[in-house]
């Protein structure tokens, strides 16, 4: 008899451990709240869009201009990583691009490049001309562009910058 109450107190326990994860997995997957990051940022759009429509301008491109969507997705995004202290376009097993920026009005095809440290707008454009892929999407099939930084005193106060470019 105390082998079956055993039985039940381990399914018990399983079944519990079971609803734990599932509730803990569902909580991850609700929409990101948009005002809700410890760390202070500021829109950096009309310091950046000069340099990146050059950039485009030598590509043979049309200039870009300022989305304000897409710059409240990369103060979003910016500030989400000076709290974290990570440079992570997802930080979550449950967290998804398009659903981050459709939930600021990002109209879409969209992308987004980050970086981390560089002090100035001038220093984190080069540093994404100095990458492929980042080079690539500002010389995408883009329309918009927002540009932000964040700092986090508990990370350092190191600058974390999102770019989001929207179609």
């Amino acid at each position: 008899m105390n082998s079956s109450l055993l039985l039940v107190s381990r399914r018990d326990a399983l079944r519990f451990t079971g609803l734990a994860l599932v509730a803990g997995v569902a909580s991850c997957a609700t929409a990101p709240k948009q005002s809700s990051t410890p760390s202070s940022g500021d829109d950096q759009t009309a310091a950046a869009l000069p340099l990146v429509n050059s950039l485009r301008a030598k590509n043979g491109l049309p200039p870009l201009s300022v989305d304000p969507a897409a710059t409240d997705a990369a103060l979003f995004q910016a500030k989400r990583m000076a709290s974290a202290g990570k440079m992570k376009h997802l930080m979550g097993l449950t967290d998804s691009f398009t659903t981050r920026v459709k939930a600021s009005g990002v109209r879409l095809p969209a992308a987004e490049n980050i970086a981390a440290g560089q002090q100035s707008v001038e220093a984190v454009v080069q540093a994404w001309i100095n990458s492929q892929h980042h080079l690539e999407n500002m010389l995408g099939r883009y329309n918009g562009l927002g540009v932000a930084v964040a700092h986090n005193t508990a990370s350092k106060n190191v600058p974390y910058w999102a770019m989001v470019l929207s179609a």
